[in-house]
């Protein structure tokens, strides 16, 4: 502890004398950063290097340093501050207290969330779940990211394809038999005869319609991302990836809501209202659906990877973004 802290005294005397020297180059109006006694602000500096919930204190005040000695015009001696700067910042980070060394990482989420493919092992694929608000150029983005990046798309279109495929030789459950995914309703009041409720409970193994084909299609979502890169969208692909710990990366798309209508109007040619009323319903569904078999809260940026506006860069630059993220060269 005392040999701690003879080193942190070190350090806030070269802190100060730093501080010093920099004012001295700069000859600015705005004056030192430490404008109290040497013993007093060293004392100070001291105990902001020894105490753990100040060190955002110590750091602005190495920032104020650091900002002033690159204004300093004469190049020696600039490069002479900051090299001086980056000496006791190194110092300073080697301390068992330093500030950065406590870090917030889950490691369990990001064992699963790779952003090059130099980080997935040889079994492992590329991987992208795009969750996005209803208007947000969202499926754009991820077919146009796919085919740049010549790996697969899947939507609930191609979903309903590939599983009516699958299953049309079993007679098994797929997403052509239940409701709409505008239509779900967990909580949905349905008449069924004694008969029909027999036959569908024989059917789906004692599970609801809508639960037994949320989990065929999970197997098919985990078959897939374990077999070849993809691009995927919605069908809570990030959470179902997650639970059975395969490496993906997990984005969310969406944009303001009067831009979202904006969009839908021109391109589904709807009047304000009827836009209006589309989007908002969807993206309830979309909630509904999402926080039900999930379990936790669609749209949330704590459980994605990356949130984009996609309003603030447009389609083609929100896919540059994308690509800049997970270190893919576009061929």
């Amino acid at each position: 502890m005392q040999e701690n802290r003879e080193k942190c005294m070190e350090l806030a005397n070269r802190i100060y004398d730093l501080d010093g020297e920099v004012y001295k180059c700069v000859g600015s109006a705005l004056g030192r950063t430490f404008t109290g006694s040497r013993e007093n602000t060293v004392q100070n500096l001291c105990m902001l290097m020894l105490t753990k919930p100040d060190g955002h204190l110590l750091r602005s005040e190495l920032a104020l340093i650091s900002n002033m000695a690159r204004t300093i015009k004469d190049k020696e001696a600039k490069d002479r501050m900051i090299a001086e700067y980056d000496n006791i910042l190194e110092e300073i980070e080697k301390l068992p207290d330093g500030f950065g060394k406590v870090d917030i990482v889950d490691l369990s989420r990001a064992e699963l969330n790779p952003t090059t493919r130099k980080k997935l092992s040889g079994d492992d694929h590329l991987v992208i779940c795009i969750s996005r608000t209803q208007g947000s150029a969202g499926n754009d983005i991820g077919f146009e990211l796919a085919d740049e990046l010549h790996i697969n798309y899947y939507d609930v279109e191609i979903f309903n394809q590939v599983l009516k495929r699958l299953e049309a030789e079993k007679g098994s459950v797929n997403d052509a038999e239940t409701e709409s995914f505008a239509d779900f309703d967990k909580y949905k009041k349905r008449n069924f005869s004694l008969k029909t409720w027999f036959r569908e409970f024989n059917r789906y193994h004692g599970l609801p319609r809508q639960d037994a084909v949320f989990f065929n299609m999970s197997d098919l979502i985990c078959s897939l991302a374990r077999s070849e890169d993809c691009v995927i969208m919605g069908r809570c692909a990030d959470a179902i990836l997650t639970n059975n710990h395969i490496p993906h990366i997990s984005l969310f798309i969406s944009a303001p809501f009067s831009l979202r209508i904006q969009r839908l109007m021109a391109s589904k040619n709807m009047e304000f209202r009827q836009a209006a009323r589309f989007l908002r319903q969807m993206d309830r569904q979309h909630q509904k659906y999402y926080d039900f078999f999930t379990g936790g809260r669609w749209g949330r940026p704590e459980n994605y990877d990356l949130c984009i506006n996609s309003a603030n860069y447009g389609i083609r630059e929100t896919i540059d973004l994308i690509e800049r993220m997970i270190d893919e060269k576009r061929k």
